[in-house]
């Protein structure tokens, strides 16, 4: 971020330093410049010769100061089957190209981010080749001021919320490619060639599976409703099972209570018997003990008869 009295990339209302900044520097001339890093990715070095040392030396060609040619860039191309977005943010493929720009070089091309490198066609690849141009161009011209961008770039709508974003009235999806979140324009931007087959089986399993979901869930639902509306019946089954089964616990009471009556009464009857038998054997044996008694007093007299004298 550059601040220059007569031209300035921030605005006069800023804040300056920014309160991100994480160099400052002020030159003898009166020039000031800051670097800024809120998300902190980026890393600050002092070094004698950077263009020697990595990661400055793997850089690829710069794609303002150094542009490739188209055919070079199709050359290039054809050897890479990663998708187009993730290639141009490689730095070691070409340099100067971050996320955003990215998204709108292939906004205005009306190249599909996930569509693979090898299949651009040369018509593609020339279309690629101007819009990279155009706006790295444009955004150097205006020093950056995302204010004074084209209104019809994509740039002013990416950071809105999903599902209502639009750009010239044409809805705006995203989705994550290259590990970033790229905002594309299905309606102009679509992938082509086996990619676009690929995509249309894609969605035609989804509707399918969609439909078998939703089915599935009126299924759930109309069971939901069947066993809610079975409900009152099964109370009225249960509560009647429950009353069965409590008269017929009460009945079996009731059998118990007879059984435990007739049985008390057996038992009553049987002592009674007892108690009978046990009286008439009593009986039994003083009588056979006073007849015993009565045999042996008559004995013991007539043997105890006095014996004639001899005369």
């Amino acid at each position: 971020m550059w601040r220059i009295a007569c031209r300035s990339a921030v605005k006069d209302t800023d804040e300056w330093p920014s309160k991100y900044s994480k160099v400052f520097v002020q030159l003898d001339d009166g020039l000031e410049f800051s670097f800024t890093d809120k998300r902190r990715f980026a890393r600050v070095r002092l070094l004698e010769d950077p263009t020697s040392v990595p990661p400055i030396s793997e850089l690829g060609p710069d794609a303002l100061l150094e542009p490739m040619t188209v055919d070079e860039l199709l050359a290039s191309l054809s050897k890479k089957k990663i998708s187009i977005k993730a290639l141009l943010l490689d730095q070691s493929f070409i340099s100067g190209i971050g996320n955003w720009v990215a998204d709108e070089v292939l906004y205005q091309a009306r190249i599909h981010p996930e569509q693979s490198s090898a299949t651009l066609s040369k018509e593609c690849v020339g279309a690629l080749h101007k819009s990279i141009k155009e706006v790295i161009e444009k955004s150097v011209e205006v020093g950056a001021d995302s204010d004074q961008y084209p209104s019809n770039w994509i740039f002013h709508s990416r950071e809105k919320k999903p599902g209502k974003v639009l750009v010239d009235g044409k809805k705006i999806n995203f989705i994550t490619v290259g590990g970033r979140t790229s905002a594309f324009v299905p309606e102009l931007q679509k992938l082509t060639g086996n990619q676009a087959a690929k995509a249309g089986s894609k969605r035609t399993n989804k509707s399918i599976d969609d439909v078998n979901e939703e089915a599935s869930d009126e299924e759930v639902k109309g069971t939901a409703k069947s066993k809610k509306g079975r409900k009152p019946g099964g109370q009225a089954k249960r509560s009647t099972v429950k009353r069965k089964s409590k008269d017929s616990d009460d009945e079996d009471n009731d059998n118990d209570d007879s059984a435990d009556d007739v049985n008390h009464e057996d038992s009553d009857d049987d002592a009674d018997e007892d108690r009978k038998n046990k009286t008439r054997k009593a009986t039994t044996s003083k009588q056979s003990k006073a007849e015993t008694t009565s045999k042996k007093k008559v004995q013991t007299g007539q043997n105890s008869k006095p014996k004639k004298r001899a005369k």
